[in-house]
């Protein structure tokens, strides 16, 4: 199982970015996928998860309306759209894949990629 996290950078207070988690080594469509950051000094932190069909998402409180989760099972990818970024979104970002229905729960992911770093700042 792999999973590849890319897209992070730095960008300007209210800004987008686009994060994209590369999938391969299990059937993709039947897991769901999930986004996690971790701040300096701060625990991990859910961001949103999205369900093996595409159908359904949860997000944390903290992103709700600014982020979007989606995927592609075409090519092996989910993606998180962060719009109107703040500043306390600086974080690593990691993709992890979960054998259980949408779920916050860190320690309810079996697999997880490396992160990609995003900075919000001016």
């Amino acid at each position: 199982v792999q999973l590849q996290a890319s897209g992070g950078g730095l960008v300007e207070p209210g800004g987008s970015l686009r994060l994209s988690c590369s999938a391969s080594g299990f059937t993709f469509t039947d897991y769901s996928i999930g986004w996690f950051r971790q701040a300096p000094g701060k625990e991990r932190e859910f961001v949103g998860a999205i369900s093996a069909s595409g159908i359904r998402t949860l997000y944390a409180d903290s992103v709700k309306g600014r982020f979007t989760i989606s995927r592609d099972h075409a090519k092996n990818t989910v993606y998180l759209q962060m719009n109107s970024l703040k500043p306390e979104d600086t974080a690593v970002y990691y993709c992890a894949v979960t054998t259980a229905w949408l779920t916050r729960s860190w320690d309810r992911y079996n697999y997880w990629g490396q992160g990609t770093q995003v900075t919000v700042s001016s």
